[in-house]
């Protein structure tokens, strides 16, 4: 029987940062995968490909909404085909370049392909051989969650992995669920020029981030064209011909819509149905996620889990990876690294872009029991000005006595971009002072984080361009 010092149970962004550090610690592993292929849900079916056609959705919206006077861009020949294609190559091109040519680099690190099952909690099965290790650690990810919608499956649906795949551009879109997935997706079609309406069972397009925001955002969606419905409680499914119909109710009122496809958008459900974790007395939560410490050890310690299959709160690639990373060296150097989520941003790729770091006003009164925060339109930053986007948002939220920055949420182009700067003010426990004796490029939307820091001793709007 094979036995090694760490074995991997995954092919994504969490898994091959844990085969990464483990080679460089020089420990003997074993990487199994299955499912997606080498690269797992961000390369394959997730970050690359979405925002690949994201780009090209932008790329079309912008050539037509601009807004510089005097030039008129009119899209010729779109062939929605080459673009999915085009979205295909590149996945497959980074797929051998950034994860299978990775791979094949790391001498200590073998790697199967099979379907891994625990038999015990020091053994796995692979295809009926069976391996042995000191440590593990659990990276197998999470799938689109189906929702209890009468005849769904009959009818059938998208999920974010046909979306990204299919050929034939959809005339007309349900998109169930909003959320990041929910709400790239519904835009990335739209922009394509896709008929897309939006049914979103809560009041908010995303409830953990700032109100004021989220509306802004929606504001922007509906004006592009998207249908928004809140509050919309999905019953059943129906086909009449080659239409897909949806029977939903808002405050008890009935309706029915239909559409050419259904996209559903409703979160992900943790991969470990099947991975024998009862056999291991592995323990998981009601929504079926590993549970783990802050130091991703699992209720058998030797035992580490990371990304969309354990039960901390942010689910993002770069969360996975460098969970990944801490827990292979926890695993194998008896660290005891974990990570402060309060400092990890997060960012939804619509355009504008909706980001944030740091907790938001509704956190900070649970919390402190009070909140200072203010809100500054882009319209008072000058390169927003230039570049005629001024639709978006800054918010930041400070400690009502000591001043130190504590959440900035942005909805602005490039947001996530900025988003970084103010990743390190919360990181950091910058106070306003130290912003606003900053010195920002200008012209440039970063300064929107002086501005906004500016905006809680002066009125921003009465200041110079070089203040």
């Amino acid at each position: 029987m094979e036995e090694y010092d760490l074995i991997i149970i995954g092919g994504g962004a969490g898994a091959f940062a844990s085969a990464i550090k483990a080679n460089e610690l020089k420990a003997k592993t074993l990487l199994v995968n299955t499912g997606l292929p080498l690269g797992g849900t961000c390369v394959n079916v997730g970050c690359v490909p979405s925002k690949t056609l994201l780009w090209a959705g932008e790329v079309m919206h912008l050539a037509k909404n601009h807004n510089v006077p005097g030039i008129d861009i009119e899209v010729k020949n779109f062939d929605f085909a080459q673009v999915v294609q085009h979205e295909l190559d590149l996945v497959a091109k980074l797929r051998a370049e950034k994860y299978e040519k990775v791979l094949n680099g790391l001498e200590n690190v073998t790697h199967t392909e099979g379907k891994a099952t625990f038999v015990s909690p020091n053994e796995i099965d692979v295809d009926a051989q069976k391996y042995q290790a000191k440590k593990f650690i659990i990276a197998v990810g999470s799938t689109a969650t189906v929702p209890p919608i009468e005849n769904i499956q009959e009818v059938g649906y998208l999920t974010h992995i046909e979306a990204l795949q299919i050929k034939n551009l959809p005339k007309e879109l349900i998109v169930v669920g909003a959320g990041p997935l929910g709400l790239e997706f519904a835009q990335m079609y739209a922009h394509f020029g896709t008929k897309v309406t939006i049914l979103q069972r809560n009041v908010s397009i995303f409830p953990p981030a700032e109100a004021e925001l989220t509306s802004r955002l929606a504001e922007i969606l509906a004006k592009e064209g998207i249908t928004i419905k809140i509050n919309a409680q999905i019953k059943s499914a129906r086909k009449e011909g080659n239409r897909k119909i949806l029977t939903y109710t808002i405050n008890d009122t009935q309706e029915e819509l239909s559409a050419d496809e259904i996209l559903l958008a409703t979160g992900k459900t943790p991969n470990t149905k099947g991975l024998g974790l009862d056999k291991a007395s592995i323990e998981i939560d009601e929504k079926q996620a590993i549970k783990v410490n802050p130091q991703f050890q699992t209720s058998q310690p030797h035992i580490y889990a990371v990304g969309d299959v354990i039960n901390l709160p942010i689910r993002q690639e770069p969360t996975a990876g460098r969970e990944g990373t801490l827990a292979a060296e926890n695993a194998l150097s008896n660290t005891q690294n974990s990570i402060d989520y309060n400092t990890v941003p997060w960012t939804i790729f619509t355009d504008p872009q909706l980001a944030g770091a740091g907790i938001t006003e509704e956190q900070e009164i649970k919390q402190i029991g009070s909140c200072l925060c203010r809100t500054v339109s882009f319209a008072d930053v000058p390169k927003a000005l230039i570049i005629g986007r001024t639709e978006g948002l800054i918010k930041m939220v400070i400690h009502p006595e000591i001043k130190v920055i504590l959440g900035v949420h942005i909805l602005a182009p490039n947001a996530g971009d900025l988003i970084a700067q103010a990743m390190w003010l919360v990181k950091n426990k910058n106070t306003i002072d130290d912003i606003t004796n900053s010195l920002p490029m200008f012209p440039t939307l970063s300064e929107a984080i002086k501005i906004a820091a500016l905006s809680f001793t002066k009125d921003v709007s009465k200041l110079s361009c070089c203040v």
